[in-house]
């Protein structure tokens, strides 16, 4: 068993992405949209969500070797961040067993709750402390980021009208409201946010963490909050919000809304952000607050994610409105100052939102978008005529998996880095299922993601195996 840390928000309703539409994109859309329904007319029947889900369902003890589904809370609570211990059972257990109890309705009995913390508005974005799982970051509908000691945090009681949790920090720095782009840095206590106001902001929480937090020789007890407090005069302390602190650099050099931002895995001062401006931008603390390399048009539309491979520093993915998932070469962003990706992945149907690369092998990733899908992509397999022979004539190069576990937009993902091929998959169900999103951990069956000389080695040991005890029989 495996207890990863999987901390969820629950919302009260859905959320619209990133910026409103202004009025010519308005006009723009509802032209698109008149003109989509008129091409349906003319197709064959397509399938409903219901009949996709169905389908899905019918074909998970193939798919997969583990499979939880958990309801998140509805709006008739406030908002809060829930800490919850998440088993996730081991390999080979079959799907059979415990997708024949699924109920997307119902809480998963493998995602038990650990402690809830009643937040202070809407929980957009969750990011949790490398050095210490302990310390996690909140993003609101407000210019500050939260941070919070989840073990020193009382557990409070979820009910209409209860005054929000105290958090232990206040990072400040922004002057509008910051709602999604947020990370942890991998090698440092730092935190990096984005927000409305076109600026990255970058924070040391250094100072304020007991070595507790860092060193695993030690241990934090089992009282009081690991982040120090400040003194009477430091900061701008809000005795009744909690401490605060400003940030160590803001970087101007977006023109729209920043969306999403990541730092360098081997690097605490090497970061980038994409945003509502089409731009990916690389930053360098040690060099000043402007871009390094600012990348003009990196999609057709408004970037809303991105992440850099922890494989290698080369490597950076982003997701668009547009619906593709590009891959850039930091040594080779642009051509004649325009963006120019390595290769575009063109699967989803929707908005992507969320990509990530996994931690188990440096060529495959995920992305999840709008239309209510997770991609699993391979860039080893781009091109490749045995990936060309095996595969779907239709599917997309490099596309080996989708989970169609959602009956909504995948809002975020997670991979599991203690648990191979494990994924946790979080979607805004509000309008569909009446409550507040869904909360999925997977992983798929081995035999999809494992090489085919493999499988096939395997087969044919079970096959001698057969033979063998039907000779003996």
């Amino acid at each position: 068993m495996e207890s990863p840390q999987p901390q969820q928000q629950q919302q009260q309703g859905p959320k619209k992405r990133g910026r409103k539409p202004k009025p010519k994109e308005e006009k723009e859309q509802q032209q698109q949209q008149s003109a989509s329904k008129m091409k349906e007319g003319k197709k064959a029947h397509q399938p409903s969500v219901d009949e996709k889900y169905t389908q899905w369902k019918s074909l998970v003890p193939v798919l997969y070797d583990w499979l939880a589904n958990h309801n998140l809370t509805d709006g008739s609570v406030p908002n809060t961040l829930v800490i919850a211990n998440c088993e996730v059972v081991k390999p080979r257990v079959a799907a059979a067993e415990h997708i024949s109890q699924f109920n997307e309705e119902a809480r998963s009995p493998f995602v038990k709750k650990y402690k809830t913390i009643i937040h202070p508005g809407e929980v957009n974005r969750i990011r949790e402390l490398p050095q210490s799982s302990r310390i996690v970051a909140t993003h609101t509908d407000s210019p500050d980021v939260l941070i919070w000691d989840v073990e020193a945090q009382p557990n409070r009681h979820a009910v209409l009208g209860a005054t929000h949790s105290r958090p232990d920090l206040i990072l400040t720095g922004h002057q509008d409201n910051a709602e999604f782009a947020l990370a942890m840095c991998p090698t440092e206590p730092y935190v990096l946010s984005g927000g409305k106001d076109k600026s990255v902001v970058l924070w040391s929480i250094q100072d304020h963490i007991t070595t507790t937090a860092t060193d695993p020789t030690k241990s934090p007890g089992s009282g009081g909050s690991i982040i120090k407090q400040n003194k009477p005069g430091e900061g701008n302390d809000k005795a009744a919000d909690g401490p605060s602190l400003g940030p160590r650099g803001v970087f101007c050099g977006h023109e729209d809304t920043v969306e999403d931002v990541t730092f360098c895995p081997s690097s605490a001062q090497e970061f980038c952000s994409v945003g509502d401006d089409s731009c990916l931008i690389l930053w360098d603390a040690r060099v000043g607050t402007g871009p390094t390399v600012k990348v003009e048009k990196a999609h057709n539309a408004d970037l809303h994610c991105v992440d850099w491979n922890p494989h290698d520093d080369n490597l950076i993915l982003t997701g668009s409105a547009d619906h593709t998932v590009r891959m850039f070469d930091r040594r080779n962003l642009t051509s004649n100052g325009i963006g120019s990706p390595i290769y575009k992945f063109e699967g989803h149907k929707a908005a992507v939102l969320c990509v990530q690369w996994s931690p188990d092998k440096s060529s495959v990733f995920g992305s999840s978008a709008e239309d209510g899908l997770l991609n699993i992509w391979d860039y080893d397999k781009v091109g490749k005529k045995v990936e060309r022979a095996s595969r779907s004539p239709s599917a997309p190069a490099g596309l080996f998996f989708q989970h169609a576990g959602h009956r909504d937009k995948v809002v975020d993902f997670h991979w599991n880095a203690s648990d191979p091929w494990t994924v946790v998959s979080v979607s805004d169900d509000c309008d569909t299922t009446g409550g507040g999103g869904t909360l999925q951990i997977w992983r798929m069956s081995d035999l999809i993601y494992r090489p085919e000389e493999e499988v096939l080695a395997e087969l044919e040991k079970f096959k001698s195996h057969v033979i063998s005890c039907a000779t003996k029989a």
